[in-house]
Order: C-alpha cells, then sequence, then structure tokens
C-alpha cells in the first residue's frame, strides 16, 4: 500500500483519488476551498441556483468507468441523459442551425437547412477526426506519452504545424460552418490561429456520442463524487492549501501545506502546477486559458423558449444556457461572453433580439478574475500557443520522481471526459496494491 497525496478537489482530483483508494492505496485529498468540486458546484442566490461550470459533458463512458471502477455504477449514482438537441447557432445574418448530437445523419440534414452541400461538407469535416481520435485515444489520453517509442503517426500528428483556423478555411467554404466548428475552442479562451488541427476533435466526439447532462444541473456529479471518495476512505482535507511540493533525494516525500507536511510516497497533482514552486518552472513558457465573463440571471414572466444552450456568433461571442434552478413561474439562465465585452452583458445580449433586461429578479456576476479565485485556477487548462503546447505540458509524467500531474493542466482539452481520462491514466500509472 502506497501513501498518496492527491492535491486539488475538482473532478480530476477527486476522480483519480476514488480510483487510487480502490485500488488499495492510502489517499489524501487536499483541498484549498472549504468545499469539494472546483467548477463542478453550484452558484445560489435567493430561490434561484446555476451549474457553476460545465452543464454537459462528452464521453458519457468516461464518467460510467470512473463510477463503475471507483465503486457502484453511475447508474445507482445519477441520471446521465443525452440531448436530443446539443444546441442552437444564431449567425449574424439571421440564419440559424440547431445541432442535434449523436447522429450523423441528423448533423447532415440540419446544415443541409443553410444551404445546399454544406451539410456534405459538414459530416465530411467531422469524419476526418475519426482516425486521429482513435490514435490519440489509445496513444495520448490512455497511454503514457514518450516521445522515444510513441508511434510516429502520434509524432506527425503532434508535430503538424497547420493551425486549425487554416484548416477550417480549407475545408469549409461557408463562414457559418468554421464558426461552428471552432466555437467551442473559442469560448474556451483559445485563438484558432494558434490551435493546432487535433484540437478540433470535439465535433467528432460530438457528433459520434452526443452532448450529456443530469437533470438539475451537472453539479450533482461534483456531489455524487464527494460521497464516493467517503465511500472508498478518502481522507479528505477542505481548507488545506498544498503551499509546495517536499523533495528529498530527488522523490517527493511530501506535500507542505500552512499546517505542516503530508506525508507522499506519490503526489497527484490535479491542480495548476504554477501554484506549486517546485513545478512552476517547468511550465513557465505554457499560459492558462482564462475563463469567460459569467452572468447568472434569475428571470421572471415569459421568456423566450430556448434550447440547453444557444450560441449567439458575433463579437463578443455569446452563450446561453438554460436549466438552472428556478421556482414556478420563473427561470435560470447563464450568459457567457469571450471577446469584446465593451458593455452589460444582458445588453449585448439584447442587440441579438433576446432582450430580458426588464425580468431580472436575480443576478450574479462572475469575472475570469473571480473564477480563478474561486476555483484556484482556470478549468479550461493551457492555452493553445501552436502545435508544440501539446508537447510541453506537464502531464502525466513530471521531472520530479513520484509526482504525476492530471487535469485539464495536464492533458489537452478541457471539459470532464478529458480529465476523466487524465485522471484513470495517473491511477493506472500508480498501479494497483498487489494481492497478498
Amino acid at each position: 500500500m502506497a501513501r498518496v497525496v492527491v492535491v486539488g478537489g475538482g473532478f480530476s482530483g477527486m476522480a483519480a483519488a476514488a480510483r487510487l483508494a480502490r485500488m488499495g492505496h492510502e489517499v489524501t485529498l487536499l483541498e484549498r476551498s472549504e468545499h469539494l468540486g472546483g467548477a463542478l458546484t453550484t452558484v445560489e442566490h435567493d430561490d434561484f441556483a446555476w451549474d457553476a461550470g460545465p452543464t454537459t459533458t462528452l464521453l458519457p463512458a468516461v464518467v460510467r468507468d470512473l463510477f463503475r471502477k471507483s465503486g457502484r455504477p453511475l447508474e445507482r449514482e445519477l441520471d446521465l441523459q443525452p440531448l436530443d438537441l446539443v444546441r442552437e447557432h444564431r449567425f449574424a445574418d439571421g440564419s440559424s442551425v440547431r445541432l442535434p448530437g449523436g447522429s450523423r445523419a441528423a448533423q447532415l440534414d440540419a446544415f443541409e437547412s443553410l444551404g445546399s452541400g454544406l451539410g456534405r461538407q459538414w459530416v465530411d469535416h467531422v469524419a476526418s477526426y475519426g482516425e486521429p481520435w482513435e490514435l490519440l485515444r489509445k496513444e495520448w489520453y490512455e497511454r503514457p506519452f514518450d516521445p522515444d517509442v510513441a508511434p510516429r503517426e502520434l509524432m506527425a500528428m503532434l508535430d503538424r504545424r497547420e493551425s486549425l483556423h487554416k484548416r477550417l478555411r480549407r475545408t469549409l467554404d461557408d463562414e457559418r460552418l468554421r464558426l461552428v466548428a471552432g466555437h467551442r475552442l473559442v469560448m474556451d479562451g483559445h485563438d484558432l490561429r494558434r490551435a493546432p488541427v487535433l484540437a478540433g476533435v470535439d465535433v467528432y466526439l460530438e457528433q459520434r456520442f452526443g452532448s450529456w447532462t443530469v437533470p438539475g444541473g451537472l453539479a450533482a456529479l461534483g456531489v455524487a463524487m464527494a460521497d464516493r471518495l467517503a465511500l472508498r476512505g478518502v481522507a479528505v482535507q477542505t481548507g488545506t492549501q498544498a503551499i509546495d511540493l517536499v523533495v528529498r533525494d530527488g522523490r517527493v516525500a511530501a506535500v507542505r501545506t500552512a499546517g505542516g507536511e503530508v506525508d507522499a510516497d506519490h503526489v497527484v497533482v490535479a491542480i495548476d502546477p504554477r501554484r506549486l514552486p517546485a513545478l512552476a518552472s517547468y511550465v513557465r513558457r505554457t499560459m492558462p486559458a482564462f475563463p469567460p465573463v459569467v452572468c447568472h440571471v434569475g428571470l421572471e414572466g415569459e421568456v423566450p423558449d430556448l434550447p440547453h444552450e444557444v450560441v449567439l456568433h458575433g463579437n463578443p461571442l455569446l452563450v446561453v444556457r438554460t436549466g438552472g434552478r428556478a421556482p414556478d413561474g420563473a427561470a435560470a439562465w447563464t450568459v457567457l461572453a469571450r471577446g469584446l465585452v465593451a458593455e452589460d452583458v444582458l445588453t449585448a445580449l439584447a442587440r441579438h433580439r433576446l432582450d430580458v433586461r426588464g425580468q431580472v429578479v436575480a443576478r450574479v456576476d462572475r469575472t475570469p478574475r473571480d473564477l480563478v479565485e474561486a476555483w484556484g485556477g482556470s478549468p479550461y487548462g493551457v492555452q493553445w500557443q501552436g502545435p508544440r503546447t501539446a508537447r510541453s505540458r506537464l502531464g502525466p509524467r513530471t521531472p520530479i520522481a513520484g509526482v504525476l500531474a492530471a487535469g485539464a493542466h495536464a492533458t489537452t482539452g478541457s471539459g470532464l471526459p478529458f480529465a476523466g481520462l487524465s485522471a484513470a491514466l495517473v491511477a493506472e500509472m500508480v498501479g494497483r496494491v498487489p494481492r497478498q
């Protein structure tokens, strides 16, 4: 049995801790705030509640595998449901497309509504990610990367200099298709001119596996994970900030906190490594991708009937998410803004003919700085600064023996599935306790 300390109580930290405890290790989880979950929490005001972070997830198999391998199956804990309509995209010319998930044929039909031949362009673009995804899944997300033994195909993909911006302009004739293909990365704080082609793989995952949510809010996943840690006997220390790693004879020996040192044979760093001086120098050339501006609103009276998510293309890029908890006769929306936010977010929303300013009865505004301070870092991971960014991120291995990295800063791609895959990988690297 090894003593494992997990630093960070967001989704990746909780996932790694639960897996490692089930494998037989003595696991301690340190979380700087008073609550677990990170971005998988709720924001509450009066009688309204909103998901603080993500409201959907791709690759539901990642979450199911986590629950199955750490105890009871997911179905006994949560009702993870697919969305028939993933989101609606609205464009500056007044056109729109309602994007279904989990169906190539349905997406082809949806984009044909924008113009003849556009559906075929879209599904061909999405299909181009099929083989790259399988390569990334097997050799990048599910296996520790080692450039000395990695397949040539993977190395070629990682080193390819073509940007996603250039690829989209080459393969998609219509600007609206390019906006749809790149919007998630733009919303996550990336410049498509500096993002590699592989960063656009989410369109394939969304079409192939759909987009999933939990009725009442995805924050319920964070609650279920906290319960799983208790079930597995993880020693959770909230309100405990890791100050640095203690290294002796070239190997990690403990995690230093304000209250003293927590001894460790292995440490899993599931936070931004910049927060730990022992690791900060190794990531000095990378930058975090910061969250967008967020406005949670509670609305009274009759509001427009919107799907789970509406993307309003322009500058700023706006995303409206519905489905928060609200009293009878009211609605809870979250509005995210990225780009030139030169006016009140709701005023910008009104310019898209969604004017709810007179119906606001509750409102919580959160700046990117507010979110980073609340979460202790950005869950959006490392900002793409060219193709070499993938190999310059820190994780799953680190230069310090016994230290592994998990989460958005340790992998390519933000969001629950990538964080979950990262957690599974580091757990397997620590290994199972041999049976006596």
